[in-house]
């Protein structure tokens, strides 16, 4: 049975979606095309109509949490306006989103992973890192010497934090690296004190 233009297009966001949660939570190499497209709903025979390869797959899927991210942390930023860099880090550095792998930071996700992919894939995280560390910059004060520098070293500290939480059996060590990773950025950025 064809379907139409409409739910042929869809079909292929859900399947990006679904691939988007589930590459997050199993890595590349971790989950199928068949088990993607029966977590969308559909047949594996579709794919190929939709995507030219896993990898075209998994590009557009890191593209897709990508937004999701930036989203998410604009929301973490406004629950504070008055201090919306603390507010970002406390909610990016907590055991929620350690523990919500398929919905939290796809660099911190899949990072490694990208490293042994194609250039497409690495082309999407790229974008990330760009948006995240502008996100951060523009979170910093505008007198402040060497933002972008900072901006970046931030990221870096904070999605290697979360890997780091994640890589751990500990629960307190887990925690810990979280807490000390979150007062060292508010202290270095002067805000640990307002909260």
């Amino acid at each position: 049975m064809r379907v139409s233009r409409a739910q042929a297009d869809a079909n292929r966001d859900r399947v990006i979606d679904v691939a988007s949660r589930l590459f997050r939570k199993h890595g590349f190499d971790g989950i199928g095309l068949a088990d993607l497209m029966k977590g969308a709903g559909l047949t594996q025979g579709g794919f190929y109509k939709q995507f030219a390869s896993k990898e075209d797959l998994a590009a557009q899927a890191c593209a897709r949490a990508v937004t999701a991210v930036q989203e998410r942390w604009r929301h973490f930023a406004a629950r504070d306006p008055e201090r919306p860099l603390a507010s970002l880090v406390r909610s990016y550095l907590s055991v929620g989103h350690r523990d919500a792998t398929e919905e939290g930071c796809v660099l911190a996700a899949l990072g490694a992973d990208a490293a042994r992919t194609g250039c497409p894939v690495r082309a999407s995280l790229e974008k990330g890192v760009e948006a995240y560390v502008d996100f951060l910059e523009s979170l910093l004060p505008q007198d402040g010497a060497n933002r972008r520098q900072r901006a970046m070293a931030l990221a870096s500290t904070m999605v290697g934090a979360i890997v780091l939480s994640r890589a751990v059996n500990d629960e307190t060590l887990s925690e810990t690296i979280l807490n000390a990773a979150a007062q060292d950025i508010l202290e270095r950025e002067g805000t640990a004190s307002k909260s």
